[in-house]
């Protein structure tokens, strides 16, 4: 009986897998549960010698596997292959690079066992070291994120979380393609309990995830868990609309009441035009974005491919 499965979502992370596995080691020992412990590191296609490090890894433990992708599909992709292969009691999701100490997973199971909870989750509380304008649209986003949709998404949630399993039956249960775990996990419901931790940099290497990622990430989220994008586009073009039929007849009051005064304004009727036509785009590409995603789930294409697996 496996008491803990711990999924490690891997991509370009050589340098850090040797460490991160020897402090979660000792983590698990002082839980008594090393023996009845396993770890699953998901390769997403990585170009270093992550799969190389794995294989040596796995063939020194018998309870480390793992799973390479036949190319890069996404740390998405990752966590539920991961998900799909534990067998564990308890699953664990974590990075490699330590930024998700390992120290929390006694508190977070003792949550879970003593306290009624099916999930213990991980939230950071401040954003410290990070570049200010990542930080900013970081915010933003949950704010957005809070407004437009119907799930509550923490501020600096992690996916770093301990999971009972029912809990990770629920999450596997959605076989939508365009995932985006932040949303899912508070979708499924059931009792949550969050943990709160300071920002901890790096053991090594450098993050993945680049600033135009983690937009394209944040539209993912917004447009897969809210229609409210669509509520909107509606409604500006409502507004315009108005807008212009206030307009044309406070023009053609002036005009009846001052005869002789000529309607000019070339600049300000090519301003509106490209205000309209803003909002014609605007409109169209939220439409677009839905469609692209409608498209990618009727394809029924696989969420991942692999390519070998221990």
């Amino acid at each position: 009986m496996i008491t803990i499965s711990i999924i490690v979502p891997c991509y370009n992370e050589e340098e850090v897998i040797i460490p991160y596995f020897k402090e979660t080691s000792k983590v698990l020992i002082g839980m008594d549960v090393e023996q009845e412990s396993e770890f699953i590191f998901v390769d997403d296609g990585s170009k270093d010698m992550t799969l190389q490090t794995l294989k040596e890894l796995s063939a020194e433990h018998p309870n480390v596997h793992y799973i390479s992708f036949s190319r890069n599909f996404g740390k998405e992709a990752a966590i539920y292959a991961g998900l799909s292969k534990a067998k564990g009691k308890y699953v664990a999701i974590m990075d490699a690079d330590l930024q998700d100490p390992p120290t929390l997973l006694p508190q977070m199971k003792e949550a879970i066992e003593n306290e009624g909870f099916e999930c213990a989750a991980t939230r950071r509380v401040d954003r410290k070291n990070e570049p200010p304008i990542r930080s900013f649209f970081a915010r933003l986003f949950y704010k957005i994120m809070g407004k437009a949709s119907d799930i509550e998404v923490v501020d600096g949630a992690r996916d770093f979380r301990l999971m009972t399993r029912k809990y990770v039956d629920a999450v596997l249960s959605l076989k939508e393609k365009n995932r985006f775990s932040k949303g899912i996990f508070p979708w499924v419901g059931f009792k949550t309990k969050w943990f709160e931790y300071e920002n901890i940099e790096r053991v090594a290497g450098t993050t993945k995830w680049s600033f135009w990622k983690l937009f394209l990430y944040s539209i993912d989220g917004i447009i897969g868990f809210s229609t409210k994008p669509l509520a909107f586009s509606a409604i500006s073009g409502i507004f315009s609309m108005l807008l212009s039929i206030i307009i044309i007849i406070a023009l053609v009051i002036r005009k009846i009441l001052y005869t002789d005064c000529a309607i000019e304004g070339w600049a300000s009727t090519i301003c509106i035009m490209l205000f309209i036509a803003g909002i014609q785009l605007f409109a169209t590409g939220i439409i677009g974005i839905y469609l692209s995603k409608i498209y990618t789930e009727i394809k029924q294409r696989p969420i991942y491919i692999i390519s070998e697996e221990k």
